[in-house]
C-alpha cells in the first residue's frame, strides 16, 4: 500500500475515533439527565426504560468499532494495515473504503461469518 493511501486511512480512522468518543461521550451524558428525571406515570418509566436500553446498544457497538479503529491505527503503525489476518493477502482498497478498520479480506469475512 502506497504512503499516500495509509495516510488517506490513517486522517479517516482518526476523524471516526473522533467521533465516535464524542458520540459515546454525549450519550452518556444523555443517559445520566435521563436516568436523573424524575417519572411520574409508567408510561414515563417504560419510554425512559426503552431510550436507555437503545442508548446502551448504540454505546456498546460504538465501543466495539472504536477497539476495531484502535486495532487498525496500531497496525498503521507496524506496518501490517490493510493485511487480511486469516489468509494474509492484502484487503482491497474499495473494501477498506467502505470499512477502513477490516480485519478480513472478503473472502475470508464470507467464511468467518458462515463459521458463526
Amino acid at each position: 500500500m502506497r504512503d499516500s493511501e495509509l495516510k488517506y486511512f490513517k486522517e479517516l480512522l482518526s476523524d471516526r475515533q473522533k467521533q465516535i468518543l464524542q458520540n459515546i461521550e454525549s450519550n452518556a451524558k444523555d443517559l445520566e439527565v435521563l436516568g436523573d428525571q424524575s417519572l411520574s406515570d409508567e408510561l414515563d418509566y417504560a419510554s425512559a426504560s426503552t431510550e436507555s436500553l437503545v442508548g446502551s446498544s448504540i454505546s456498546l457497538q460504538q465501543q466495539k468499532e472504536l477497539r476495531e479503529i484502535e486495532v487498525a491505527l496500531a497496525k498503521i503503525k507496524s506496518g501490517t494495515y490493510g493485511i487480511c489476518e486469516m489468509c494474509e493477502d492484502p484487503i482491497s482498497i474499495q473494501r477498506l473504503k467502505v470499512k477502513p478498520h477490516a480485519k478480513y479480506c472478503i473472502v475470508c469475512r464470507e467464511i468467518v461469518e458462515k463459521n458463526r
